[in-house]
């Protein structure tokens, strides 16, 4: 049986707000939808499922996110997730430049849980909490010297 990866799914708060966020960073709008009715309760598991939904991928086209914000009251507040919980943790991005991924963060609000963090001289990375609490990856891989 052949599987791939068709896309990660994140409720949030405000769609269009998190839509800013993620096309900053550099993300591509792929489409935008309302749906609702029997099909998607089916498929969620959830009576009366109304939802805005957006789907976003990488430039290259290798990874996607797809964004539901839920009408008529269904979303559910959580706290926002830690680190160290069991469940969804995060999504990863790796980005040429961090320190230009933190200045597109900063201004929507979004910044490191701690700092950035160099990993063995082959990365810097840091944890950005994102739109609606979501927790965003970056890392920037270090170039190494030929010789």
């Amino acid at each position: 049986m052949a599987i791939r990866l068709e896309n990660v799914g994140i409720a949030v708060r405000d769609l269009d707000a998190t839509i800013a966020f993620f096309t900053d960073l550099g993300l591509q709008l792929v489409g935008r939808d309302e749906v609702s009715g029997e099909w998607t309760d089916t498929a969620v598991g959830l009576d009366g499922n109304h939802a805005r939904i957006a789907m976003l991928q990488t430039p290259d086209g290798s990874g996607r996110l797809e964004l539901f914000e839920y009408l008529d009251g269904l979303a559910i507040e959580t706290q926002p997730t830690l680190p160290n919980e069991i469940g969804m943790h995060r999504v990863a991005f790796s980005v040429d430049d961090i320190d230009e991924a933190l200045a597109i963060a900063s201004r929507h609000g979004c910044h490191p849980l701690r700092g950035v963090a160099e990993y063995e001289d082959l990365y810097k990375l840091t944890y950005v909490r994102g739109p609606s609490g979501i927790i965003v990856m970056l890392a920037q891989e270090l170039k190494r010297d030929a010789g």
